[in-house]
């Protein structure tokens, strides 16, 4: 119980914040036996569970505002909340797509190349910070194009694969477009509502999911409160600190990550 404990506090920290949640918890399972202990029937589905909770901490945290996209979407598609619901759509639409096809391929080869997931780790760190650095700031999420929120919809099928990051790979996409920090922190967060919720209809269909959640439901509850209210906390943390800083810290602690893991891997 104290590594179900542990591990919803990393998804909560990590979904947020540009570093992949998915990746930490691979590395903190496989390298640091935190969490081994959780069969791997129920590993998919437990992390899927974490993610859950990180996704209701995104709608009890921006509820008012999510609450005025999904209204003027379905009724005043006009207004520019209205299109960005639909905008927020389209861009789930490459991620999906990808997800379905390849779930196999994810789960039983991405999942499972720890050297691959620390060079993800790296090189992706390294991106997100110079794109930040050298993109201007000429727009609000508002602002953005049908086409643009394709683009940033295309980059975060990258996300697929463990350490690259969704957050890293949807907030790079929109600073690449000039969309300020703040607002492509948020969209990213806005973007990870039909993500996981997607994820997380498209696992409950299969056939033994049901059975996995009801053997475990001390897991899966404790697991999902967790990562829940550490999230709400991340959320906060992260839209204060981008208004008055860049990504440098979330690139050093990627590398610092990306080369440990090479290390523990090739040291073993």
């Amino acid at each position: 119980m104290l590594d179900v404990v542990i591990l919803g506090i990393i998804q909560g920290i990590a979904e947020f914040l540009p570093i992949s949640s998915s990746a930490h918890l691979i590395i903190f399972r496989e390298l640091f036996n935190i969490g081994s202990n959780i069969g791997n029937n129920v590993e998919l589905s437990f992390d899927l569970a974490l993610h859950f909770g990180t996704l209701l901490a995104i709608i009890i945290y921006f509820f008012k505002e999510l609450w005025q996209i999904l209204i003027n979407g379905l009724f005043n598609s006009k207004k520019e909340d209205g299109k960005l619901f639909w905008y927020l759509i389209l861009a789930t639409i490459p991620a999906g797509i990808v997800g379905v096809l390849f779930e196999d391929v994810v789960d039983s080869f991405f999942r499972k190349q720890l050297w691959l997931i620390a060079l993800a780790l790296i090189i992706m760190g390294v991106i997100i910070y110079l794109v930040d650095k050298y993109s201007k700031t000429t727009k609000n999420m508002q602002e953005i194009k049908w086409y643009q929120a394709l683009l940033i919809g295309c980059a975060q099928v990258f996300a697929l694969i463990p350490g690259f990051s969704r957050s890293g790979t949807t907030i790079t996409a929109s600073r690449a477009l000039g969309i300020n920090r703040n607002d492509s922190a948020k969209f990213s967060f806005y973007l990870s509502i039909p993500v996981v919720a997607g994820a997380t209809l498209f696992s409950l269909i299969k056939d033994n999911t049901f059975t996995i959640i009801s053997e475990n439901l001390m897991v899966f509850g404790i697991g999902i409160l967790i990562s829940f209210l550490v999230g709400l906390l991340c959320i906060s943390f992260l839209l204060k600190y981008l208004k008055k800083h860049d990504f440098k810290v979330f690139m050093i602690y990627r590398i610092i990550l990306g080369f440990t893991v090479l290390f523990m891997l090739f040291n073993l």
